[in-house]
């Protein structure tokens, strides 16, 4: 059981799926800092009823609870398109690049056996195994 599991960890997907999560993460946060320091100041700029609140409106006038965040939603949609364009064109443009030079080069593998073949070889099998249950058994026989 543990050597499935070590063999599943060693394999190289795995390990490059590892290693991508911690790059994602770590660069989401320095597009999450560029998007509040810098982008959403902009977008608060543009108005709103309160300046320090941002881009927004309260649905009731006076009831902090009611304030709608438009500058908040705009930053996370930049926010997430920044971080898809990033992974797309570092990461999956290039990985299909890389994957279409390999099927160019790629040699056919082995013919699979025909149904002949393979009829055969559970003909002979079975027939071994046969042999060896009419083999006579050097057990004493129980009284």
């Amino acid at each position: 059981m543990l050597k499935g599991f070590k063999d599943f960890l060693m394999r190289g997907n795995v390990v490059e799926l590892a290693v991508a999560v911690v790059i994602g993460t770590a660069f989401t946060a320095i597009v999450t800092a560029f998007t509040t320091g810098l982008i959403k100041p902009l977008i608060n700029a543009i108005g709103g009823s309160d300046a320090a609140q941002g881009l927004g409106f309260y649905i009731f006038s006076g009831n902090q609870g009611t304030f709608m965040d438009l500058g908040g939603v705009i930053n996370a949609a930049i926010n997430f398109l920044v971080v898809a364009a990033v992974v797309y064109f570092l990461f999956v443009l290039p990985l299909q690049k890389v994957q279409e030079r390999r099927k160019r080069g790629k040699e056919t593998g082995p013919a699979e056996p025909t149904d002949v073949e393979l009829l055969k070889e559970i003909r002979d099998l079975l027939r071994q195994q046969q042999q060896t249950d009419d083999a006579p058994s050097h057990r004493t026989p129980r009284p």
